[in-house]
């Protein structure tokens, strides 16, 4: 019985890509897209789309991402060493690695999706992406302050340390 759940992939999406970066192309810089893209090649900078359209960014199984991303969705099938804040939504597919902090509105994690950092979830949709920030930051702080014995009353013995 829950085998077959288990091994059941996420749905796909019918999502219009309009900017693709292929396997062999490496960009080391800021992007600001105002169409949706997706990345089978190596990104080092931060992507951002304006917070009021509603782009998504997918990072393809060969993709490789060192930067933080803001968009409205985020799917992930490859690897990514920075923070996502994503408005709406962000998906892990079975073989992804993240190494940075997650600010959604809602999520889906394949079995096997590696993710380590804080994972926080927006109080509704309208969350902005500066207020994403400020709760990880928040967050960040309060653990950093457990750590340092300034504060008695903390358990963050489920974090994990990015590597």
């Amino acid at each position: 019985m829950f085998q077959k759940f288990s091994q059941k992939p996420m749905s796909s999406t019918s999502e219009k890509f309009d900017t693709l970066i292929g396997r062999t192309t490496t960009i080391q810089g800021n992007l600001i897209v105002r169409d949706s893209l997706r990345i089978d090649g190596k990104v080092v900078g931060n992507i951002e789309s304006a917070a009021d359209s509603k782009i998504t960014v997918a990072i393809g199984p060969t993709g490789e991402i060192t930067g933080d991303i803001s968009a409205h969705r985020v799917m992930v099938a490859g690897k990514v060493a920075g923070h996502i804040y994503a408005a709406e939504r962000v998906e892990f597919q079975k073989d992804s690695v993240v190494q940075g902090d997650v600010s959604y509105g809602s999520i889906a994690v394949e079995h096997g999706a590696k993710l380590s950092g804080l994972i926080i979830q927006n109080q509704s949709l309208d969350d902005s992406v500066s207020g994403a920030q400020a709760a990880i930051q928040s967050a960040q702080a309060a653990k950093k302050s457990c750590l340092s014995g300034k504060s008695k009353s903390c358990d963050f013995t489920a974090y994990n340390e990015p590597q």
